[in-house]
């Protein structure tokens, strides 16, 4: 009976999370006209299996959003904004704006680990659009960043795209990114509006 109970537990808390839970997590932030509209990068993981749209209004116009985003990257770049024990090896990311981090291109790589791997930025549009992806050995991950003007302020939408090998690896990738990607983007975002707006201010 325990063992009944525990799998009767267990099964209504997956059913919970997909259709209660997942959704919200999915689309946190964002309109559904934003987590259903087609944008650029989305090709580059096709037929992904876990596809998450997500975004903030900043009070801050897009060019002085900006420069925040191009400076991003772990270890030898400005931090991810999010929580830094995790993504930055416990470096806090950074409070200013970096003048020597702001010339992004096109192949350059925004590093998620000590060994300088990570995302390869695919498109760079200032001040509205940039795109990144990994490919790896796990699958393919593709992030779309766009600013649009919002009113005085902006509108940060960002959406990740993920496409897992099938491996034992790349499900597990998949469902490690199905739940903590939420968690860190979700912080991401959120410190990104207060470090733009605390400049504007």
């Amino acid at each position: 009976m325990t063992a009944r109970r525990t799998m009767a537990a267990l099964a209504a808390g997956a059913v919970a999370y997909l259709l209660f839970i997942r959704p919200r997590q999915q689309r946190w932030g964002a309109t559904r006209m934003e987590a259903h509209a087609p944008m650029p990068g989305d090709d580059i993981a096709p037929r992904a299996h876990l596809q998450a749209t997500r975004a903030v209004t900043i009070d801050a116009p897009p060019k002085e959003v900006w420069p925040w985003l191009v400076q991003m990257g772990g270890y030898t770049r400005a931090g991810w904004y999010s929580y830094d024990h995790i993504d930055n090896a416990r470096r806090p990311s950074a409070d200013r704006i970096v003048p020597e981090l702001q010339h992004l291109q096109a192949g350059d790589v925004m590093p998620t680990a000590p060994d300088g791997t990570g995302f390869t930025v695919e498109r760079i549009d200032p001040p509205s659009t940039l795109v990144l992806s990994i490919h790896a050995y796990e699958g393919t991950v593709s992030c779309c960043i766009t600013l649009r003007e919002s009113g005085d302020g902006s509108r940060l939408v960002v959406r990740l795209r993920v496409r897992a090998r099938p491996t034992l690896r790349g499900l597990a990738f998949l469902a490690l990114m199905e739940v903590g990607d939420f968690v860190m983007m979700r912080k991401q975002l959120l410190t990104i509006r207060a470090r733009a707006e605390g400049a504007a201010s």
